[in-house]
C-alpha cells in the first residue's frame, strides 16, 4: 500500500514540477495570435517599448525582429519571383558589400538602442520603432540573399551556378516594395493586426528552417545530393520540425523567465 501511494505522489510531483511550466503555457494561449506570440518569444524579448502595437495588440515580434523577418520572408519571395529556384552563387561584391553594409547597419541601430538603456552610457541618437523597423528589414533582406545560395549549394547535386542577384538593378527591384513594406507597417492600421503577425512568424520559420536544414545536411554528410524536390523534401521537413521543436522549447523558455522569475527579457 505504501509503495503505491509513493507511486502516486511521485506521478504527482512529476506532473506539477515538469509539466506544470508547460501547461501553464498551454493555459495562456487562447487564440492564433497568442500561438505566433510563443513562436515569436523564442527568438524575440518582445519589449512592448520597441514594439509596435495594432488594433490594441503588440505584434509577436518587436519592431526590429519585425522588420528582419518580414525583410527576410521578402527576400525569399524576391529571389523566387527573379525564378532563381536553386541559384548557388552569391551577388557579385559590389552588391555583396551593399547588403553587408545593411547588417552593420542594423548593428549599429542595435548596439546604440541597448546603449540607452544603460545608465550614463553615450549613444549616437535617440532610438524609435522606425528606425528599428528600417535596420530590421534591410538586415534580414541581405540575410536572406545571402544564405539562400548557401542553402543551394548544400543541397543540390546540381546546384545553378548563376548568382542570386545578379546587379543593383535587381537589388532595387527587392528595396521598393521593402521601402512599400516599410510604410505599411509603419501606419499600424487595425486590419494589418493578422497578416503582419502572420508573415513575420512565417519568416522566422523560412530562416530557421534554411538553417537548420543546412545543419542537418552538414551533420549527416547529405551535402549535394538531392536531383529533384522529392529529394529535398526530407532534409528541409527535418528542418522544419526543428524549427518548432526549437521555437516551442525557447518560447516555454522564454514564458517560464518572464512569467515566473519577472526577468525583463
Amino acid at each position: 500500500m505504501t509503495r503505491n501511494v509513493s507511486s502516486t505522489q511521485l506521478c504527482e510531483d512529476f506532473r506539477r514540477h515538469a509539466l506544470g511550466p508547460f501547461v501553464a503555457l498551454l493555459m495562456e494561449i487562447h487564440s492564433f495570435l497568442d500561438l505566433l506570440s510563443l513562436f515569436g518569444a523564442g527568438v524575440c524579448g518582445q519589449i512592448p517599448s520597441h514594439s509596435f502595437i495594432i488594433g490594441g495588440r503588440q505584434l509577436p515580434l518587436c519592431a526590429r525582429c519585425t522588420g528582419t523577418y518580414l525583410g527576410a520572408l521578402l527576400g525569399f519571395l524576391g529571389v523566387a519571383a527573379l525564378r532563381r529556384w536553386r541559384a548557388s552563387g552569391l551577388p557579385p561584391s559590389e552588391v555583396l558589400a551593399s547588403l553587408a553594409s545593411f547588417i552593420v547597419l542594423w548593428g549599429i541601430d542595435g548596439l546604440n538602442s541597448f546603449l540607452t538603456l544603460l545608465p550614463n552610457a553615450p549613444y549616437l541618437y535617440e532610438p524609435h520603432n522606425s528606425w528599428r523597423l528600417i535596420t530590421g528589414i534591410l538586415n534580414g533582406l541581405a540575410l536572406s540573399i545571402i544564405v539562400y545560395p548557401v542553402l543551394n549549394f548544400l543541397l543540390w547535386k546540381e546546384a545553378d551556378t548563376g548568382r542570386v542577384i545578379r546587379n543593383f538593378c535587381e537589388l532595387g527591384y527587392l528595396l521598393i516594395p521593402a521601402a512599400l513594406l516599410i510604410w505599411i507597417v509603419q501606419t499600424q492600421a487595425s486590419f494589418l493586426l493578422y497578416p503582419l503577425a502572420t508573415l513575420s512568424i512565417l519568416g522566422v520559420l523560412a530562416v530557421l528552417t534554411l538553417i537548420n536544414t543546412m545543419i542537418i545536411l552538414i551533420v549527416t554528410r547529405r551535402e549535394s545530393k538531392a536531383q529533384s524536390w522529392r529529394d529535398a523534401f526530407l532534409p528541409l521537413s527535418l528542418g522544419l520540425l526543428a524549427t518548432f521543436l526549437e521555437l516551442s522549447a525557447l518560447g516555454l523558455l522564454h514564458f517560464a523567465l518572464t512569467q515566473w522569475l519577472a526577468l525583463p527579457i
